[in-house]
C-alpha cells in the first residue's frame, strides 16, 4: 500500500514536513509520524478529491512521538483526479497542503488498443513452386556445394550394380543389388534436396 508520509513537531511545535506531491493508483495511508509532543492534526482534502476519496475521520491525536495512520479508501476512476490534501496542527495555528494525484488503476484504465490496419489482413503467400521447379533449385544448390561428384558416384554405382545383377544369375546378389540402389537413391535424393 502507498504512503503519504507526513511528519509533526520536527523542528518546532506544531510544524509540518510533507511531500510537495504524491501520486497513487490505489487506496493509500497517511502517516502522521510526531516527533514532539502529542499534537491534534485534522485532515481535508479538497472538493475534487473528496468525490473520489474517503477517511473515516478528519480529526486525529497523534501521542507523543508516536505514528499514526490514516487509511483513505478512493473510488476507480476513469482519468487523473488532482486536488490537495490540507493538514493542520495546533487548532488551526500551522498547515501545509499536498498535490494529490489519484490515476486510473490498471484493471480500471480503458480498454484502448491501437491497431495496425496491415495486421487486419491476411499474409500475402506466394503459392509452392511446382516439384519440377523445387528439383531444379536442389540440383542447383547440390552443385553449387560439390554435389557434382556426388552424382556421378551414384550413377556410376546404380550402373555397376545393374551390370553385376546381369552377369551374375543369382536371387541373392540381385537382392543385394536392390538393397544397394536403393540406399544409394535415398542418398542420393537426400542430398539434392
Amino acid at each position: 500500500m502507498a504512503t503519504l508520509e507526513v511528519e509533526l513537531n520536527g523542528d518546532e511545535v506544531h510544524a509540518i514536513e510533507g511531500p510537495d506531491r504524491f501520486t497513487t493508483t490505489k487506496p493509500f495511508s497517511i502517516e502522521l509520524a510526531n516527533l514532539g509532543r502529542s499534537t491534534h492534526v485534522h485532515l481535508h482534502f479538497d472538493d475534487d478529491l473528496d468525490r473520489v476519496t474517503s477517511i473515516d475521520e478528519v480529526n486525529h491525536f497523534v501521542e507523543d512521538e508516536a505514528v499514526k495512520r490514516v487509511h483513505v479508501s478512493k473510488r476507480d476512476v476513469d482519468e487523473p483526479v488532482r486536488g490537495k490534501l490540507k493538514v493542520v496542527t495546533g487548532y488551526g495555528s500551522n498547515s501545509t497542503y499536498v498535490d494529490v494525484r489519484i490515476e486510473p488503476s490498471v484493471e480500471t484504465a480503458p480498454d484502448e488498443v491501437v491497431v495496425d490496419e496491415r495486421l487486419s489482413k491476411p499474409p500475402e503467400r506466394t503459392p509452392s513452386p511446382p516439384a519440377s521447379r523445387r528439383f531444379a533449385d536442389a540440383l542447383e544448390r547440390a552443385i553449387e556445394r560439390g554435389g557434382v561428384t556426388a552424382l556421378v558416384f551414384a550413377f556410376l554405382a546404380v550402373g555397376l550394380g545393374v551390370a553385376v545383377a546381369f552377369a551374375v544369375d543369382s536371387v541373392l546378389v540381385f537382392l543385394v543389388v536392390g538393397v544397394v540402389l536403393t540406399v544409394t537413391i535415398a542418398v542420393t535424393l537426400l542430398a539434392l534436396w
